[in-house]
């Protein structure tokens, strides 16, 4: 891989990295006036009467705002909206690469809940679902919670939900692997932002029941009265102070915290075969090479590319607003998000393709304790998550078609995926 240097980062961000293209021709006076005046007055007085068709006469049916204050940008935190413009560009690019998503980035100059939460409402009739992006904690929780109950398009806080989707895939495939049951293993989660409590939301609806969540004060217990509503859901009755006494034993450690927070020593206390998440960017919790010099028997992933098990939301925001649009949801459910969960999982075990393994020069990969969730560009998970996702939707009753096609809708992902002729088609 070419080395990553300011000036070639820089030179890449020049003038942007998104746009806008024409999706119909408009080259004639026939053209133009089928696009605006007084062709376009028609679609107009169709969707007065059936707001629906909002979705068939405009591009609302494949449309996403990425949308942020810049008050939690990546790892820098509170940067501001302006200077989280590169990050939710970058969003909108993997929507349109990895999905065919079109996205808008929308930086807002508002950050109490309400003024958000009423920026969205406003804008809400152009798109066909909102991205919440690198908004801080507690207050993201309150805005998306707001938001999902008065929209009926698709609200999604990617910071916490697409982790905690591609965290359960490799979690559900390390139980595999080790063959440890779901209700018997212990998690530590270090870090009780977005992510870490989306989380361990979503670990217990898998079935697990042993989970210490730590922030920087220590273990969150039922003793401390500092705790936010959303740490005091994961508050236990503990004697554990710090995270050197919770990992003593431990099946998982999740880490969504900061560099060097996990410690050989603590590794070594670990249960046998355990995983380790650690997530922290761009140096994790502990780096491999250390947990490798204290035992052989862990799974380890990363938020890095350049290492093995790579964390990485593209896996889930796309694919996952992919099959919401698609069948027109009003919602993103707990089931929708576990049915992702299940369809990377089950991806991951399948043969890799060839040309991921030469992406990534190495023609070895095969489902294992290096390889627990799909690479990120493997083409085949467009197909597997947003046809499960769809099939999810629909089933829940939360979508807005009459009849799904499971068959002719993966038929219709294939195309996308490998650029093929596109058929349209009614999911």
């Amino acid at each position: 891989m070419s080395e990553i240097t300011k000036e070639k980062v820089l030179e890449y961000h020049k003038d942007g990295k998104i746009g806008i293209a024409l999706t119909k021709p408009c080259d004639t006076q026939y053209e133009l006036s089928l696009a605006y005046t007084p062709g376009v007055g028609i679609p107009c007085l169709e969707i007065a009467e059936n707001k629906n068709l909002s979705f068939e006469y405009t591009n609302r049916a494949n449309l996403v705002a990425v949308i942020s204050d810049g008050s939690a940008v990546l790892g820098l935190g509170d940067l501001g909206p302006l200077a989280s413009k590169p990050v939710m560009e970058g969003k909108s690019v993997l929507f349109k690469k990895f999905a065919h998503v079109d996205a808008f980035d929308i930086e807002l100059d508002v950050h109490s809940v309400e003024e958000i939460v009423a920026t969205c409402r406003a804008i809400a009739p152009t798109f066909g679902g909102i991205n919440l992006e690198d908004i801080k904690a507690p207050k993201c929780f309150e805005i998306e919670r707001i938001l999902k109950e008065e929209l009926d398009i698709p609200v999604f806080h990617d910071d916490q939900h697409g982790t905690a989707i591609i965290t359960t895939a490799g979690l559900m495939n390390v139980l595999d692997l080790t063959g440890k049951k779901v209700d018997e293993i212990k998690i530590v989660v270090n870090g009780a932002g977005a992510a870490g409590i989306s989380c361990a939301k979503m670990y217990r609806k898998l079935g697990v029941k042993n989970i210490v969540m730590c922030d920087s004060k220590g273990v969150i217990s039922t003793s401390r009265d500092d705790l936010n509503p959303y740490k005091l859901e994961f508050a236990i009755d503990t004697k554990l102070k710090t995270l050197e006494d919770a990992i003593d034993g431990a099946d998982m450690f999740l880490g969504l915290s900061k560099a060097g927070a996990l410690t050989k020593e603590m590794v070594a206390k670990m249960a046998p075969e355990p995983i380790i998440f650690a997530l922290a960017n761009p140096v994790p919790e502990i780096q491999p090479a250390e947990v490798r010099e204290v035992r052989d028997d862990v799974i380890m992933g990363t938020g890095r590319s350049d290492y093995p098990n790579q964390i990485n939301n593209v896996l889930g925001f796309p694919f996952i607003f992919r099959g919401a649009l698609d069948v027109r949801a009003r919602k993103i459910t707990e089931g929708m998000k576990m049915a992702a969960a299940e369809a990377l999982a089950a991806l991951a075990k399948e043969p890799v393709p060839y040309y991921v393994k030469a992406a990534y020069h190495d023609s070895e990969i095969a489902y294992g304790k290096d390889h627990i969730i799909p690479r990120p560009f493997n083409k085949e998970a467009l197909i597997w998550v947003a046809s499960a996702v769809a099939k999810a939707a629909f089933e829940e009753g939360v979508s807005r078609v009459h009849s799904y096609d499971d068959i002719a809708y993966k038929k219709h992902l294939r195309c996308l995926a490998y650029d093929c002729a596109l058929d349209v088609i009614e999911p």
